[in-house]
């Protein structure tokens, strides 16, 4: 209880508070606060707010109250009584746990009118945000899809009314509305986002995953450095005008033009229904780009038909890129293509590193895959192969063997992957 001593009472209060800032999440907060007195006066004083619902919380919060020994408090609640104790708030990341993603609408029948999970929800944001406007810089709010998706969210609108200091600024999963938006008082109703970088020009980190409610959007943000932006409608064109963008990872389904105007760019993630979509018109020319991750989200293994996308065409698009990484499903078009490298290959000195995801379902079409692009490929000093988790570990080391006999000059780094999951090296005496 509150009541009694802890011994980490007892240590000074500046390194108390520097423990609990070091928290991951609000709840682990919560925790150390029933703990000890001085944690709990001392919470605060924090400046930072993370809480995460997880997928066992929300199936408690949706049990039949008279199962349940206690009531559920609703998750909007508690995150309004945490934020409603901090001083200051420089930072909120408000969202859902990762495999909630997974949840369908079957696994929640009855439940659209539903709302404790609906984040994005303007009732819902303008109860706490104007009491942590003054100083906050960083935003981040992961919706509930299931409730999310047929409502369109006021989220933009207050942030850009309440949120003049704002640098990083995250939406996942939500319908926006871009109606009524307020251009920042320091700074000088459209789904092309016009407004959009005049409320939101300070901003230095934009994160747009899973996001609808945009016709032909256009991010022109004078002092935007890494964005990721993944576009859950299908907009026709997409236009970033980013001259300080340094890092940018952009999935796309498949638009009919593309614009880029990033002269700082060197880290470049993309991703298309089909990787044969860099033949699209007005496709930029990227010189900046060092580099590169392709990924080609909608091809799928047992495909019988052809592909053009090529790794000439990469390389015409990005022409000195020397550090490239293949996706499995962007791997899987180059194999279907009738040369993976192109027609008029020249050997790509500049190329240095390699990363591809292999499934291995067919080890000898893989590796003579594999074949073609190493020995073509005169300057690679660094080749990484990850392998799909379920592969067996015999068919593993027989292809690991294969490939270090001969290539035995390149420095080689393996590891295993698999959706969902965090990518993992296999250490070099494993084998």
């Amino acid at each position: 209880t509150h009541n009694s001593t802890h011994p980490m009472d007892k240590l000074p209060e500046p390194l108390l508070l520097e423990i609990l800032s070091r928290l991951n999440d609000s709840s682990s907060v919560a925790r150390c606060r029933l703990v000890s007195p001085t944690f709990n006066s001392l919470s605060t004083h924090l400046r930072s707010i993370n809480l995460n619902c997880s997928l066992t919380r929300y199936i408690k919060s949706r049990s039949n109250p008279t199962n349940c020994s206690e009531p559920i408090t609703p998750f909007k609640t508690i995150f309004l009584n945490i934020i409603s104790s901090l001083r200051v708030v420089e930072s909120v990341c408000i969202g859902t746990e990762k495999v909630m993603r997974e949840v369908s609408y079957d696994d929640v029948e009855g439940e659209d009118e539903a709302d404790d999970m609906y984040l994005t929800d303007g009732g819902f944001v303008g109860k706490w945000l104007p009491l942590v406007c003054k100083e906050l810089k960083v935003l981040s709010v992961s919706d509930f899809w299931v409730q999310s998706c047929w409502r369109r969210s006021d989220l933009l609108p207050l942030v850009s009314q309440y949120c003049h200091k704002l640098i990083e600024l995250e939406v996942k999963n939500a319908w926006l509305s871009v109606d009524n938006l307020n251009p920042m008082p320091m700074l000088t109703n459209d789904e092309d986002l016009t407004e959009f970088n005049k409320c939101f020009a300070n901003l230095q980190v934009l994160n747009l995953i899973g996001v609808g409610g945009f016709k032909q959007p256009k991010i022109h943000l004078l002092n935007l450095k890494t964005c990721h932006w993944a576009v859950s409608n299908a907009p026709s064109s997409l236009a970033l005008v980013t001259p300080n963008l340094i890092t940018l990872k952009l999935e796309c389904i498949r638009p009919v033009s593309l614009y880029i105007d990033a002269p700082k760019l060197s880290d470049f993630h993309l991703a298309f229904d089909h990787a044969d979509a860099f033949s699209v018109k007005s496709f930029p020319v990227t010189q900046t780009v060092e580099s590169l991750t392709v990924d080609s989200r909608n091809w799928t293994r047992g495909v019988e038909k052809y592909s053009e996308f090529t790794l000439e065409k990469v390389f015409a698009v990005f022409p000195n890129t020397s550090s490239l990484c293949i996706k499995s499903s962007a791997w899987l078009e180059l194999e279907s293509s009738y040369n993976l490298l192109g027609r008029d290959w020249d050997g790509r000195k500049g190329f240095k590193k390699l990363c591809v995801y292999l499934l291995l379902v067919d080890p000898s079409l893989s590796f003579s895959s594999v074949a073609c692009v190493l020995d073509q490929c005169i300057g690679l000093v660094e080749v990484s192969l990850l392998i799909h988790r379920d592969v067996v570990s015999t068919v593993l080391k027989s292809f690991v063997s294969k490939c270090t006999a001969r290539w035995s000059k390149l420095k080689w780094r393996w590891g295993v992957w698999k959706e969902g999951m965090e990518d993992s090296s296999i250490p070099d005496g494993a084998f």
